[in-house]
């Protein structure tokens, strides 16, 4: 008799490098995608997508699959529903959401067999890099390296009263199109620069700083080359520096422009918001704060 088993993963979106900590740094937001898992008789069912990932190369069901063959779990076929508002292609973790999802619903799947480290470790695997997995798994501010292909991560602390207004325009940027125009070398003095912004940074977040971000955030490695990328980059940048923010960076590899704020400034939304009808392209304006849960099954 065919037993019918619903495993539901909610993972939240995240905001990775933060400004100089490139491929170390990230954040887990309030804004999620939903998955659902069902192991049926035979064949693959996926809903809830546009019909084009409807197929075996879906990001959800190739992680899936391939944490289920490295615990030596075999199912004869897999229903997947999938509830995405994280923006795809925006320097939100999306992809790292939905591999995260697969990861998860496959340990469910097989009876929990694998630990929080085991997990970060396949989903690094599939996705490239910890910085939005970690944020992603565990939530909050995560530090986190690659070691001998072993995974490292530490959750930072960061002091009450923040949030985060992200501006999302309505076209997309690759991250393999991002990394093409980083340079292969960089100067002594660009590494000396984002090791001290990176370090003020971290000390503002948890010390509750936050008149500090603003120097903390400041980057010589990736922004500066994704800038040129993004119309209206350094336009936007100045503009939320004006209009108060506690700091401002490319969020990921972009082209999602992410604000700090104090969390009752409600006036920076307004005139932000203000500001971007005037450009040449849509942008679409989300209030978020951070998330401390990481991704749970529901």
């Amino acid at each position: 008799m065919w037993v019918r088993v619903m495993i539901k993963v909610k993972v939240p979106a995240t905001s990775a490098n933060i400004g100089p900590g490139f491929d170390s740094l990230g954040l887990a937001l309030n804004l999620y995608n939903k998955f659902a898992f069902e192991e049926i008789p035979q064949g693959l069912e996926i809903t809830g997508c546009d019909g084009r990932y409807k197929n075996k190369y879906n990001l959800v069901y190739r992680a899936a699959i391939k944490t289920l063959v490295k615990i030596g779990y075999k199912v004869s076929g897999l229903r997947i529903h999938m509830e995405t508002t994280i923006p795809p292609s925006r320097g939100l973790g999306s992809s790292a959401a939905c591999i995260l999802g697969g990861v998860l619903g496959a340990n469910k799947l097989a009876g929990m067999p694998l630990s929080k480290e085991d997990i970060l470790g396949i989903a690094t695997g599939i996705e490239g890099h910890p910085d939005n997995i970690a944020p992603a798994l565990l939530g909050g501010l995560v530090v986190s390296i690659l070691e001998d292909k072993k995974v490292y991560s530490s959750q930072v602390p960061v002091a009450k009263g923040i949030k985060f207004i992200a501006l999302v325009p309505d076209f997309t940027l690759s991250t393999k199109k991002a990394r093409a125009v980083l340079p292969s070398n960089v100067p002594y003095k660009d590494a000396v620069y984002n090791v001290g912004r990176v370090s003020l940074l971290l000390s503002a977040f948890s010390s509750g700083r936050f008149d500090l971000l603003k120097l903390g955030v400041k980057d010589s490695l990736h922004q500066p080359y994704r800038g040129d990328l993004i119309q209206g980059f350094q336009s936007i940048l100045e503009k939320s520096e004006e209009l108060g923010s506690l700091g401002v960076y490319l969020s990921g590899a972009g082209p999602t422009i992410m604000a700090m704020v104090e969390e009752d400034n409600m006036d920076f939304i307004r005139e932000i918001r203000n500001y971007l009808d005037s450009m040449n392209y849509k942008w679409n304006v989300l209030d978020l704060e951070m998330d401390l849960c990481g991704a749970v099954y529901e």
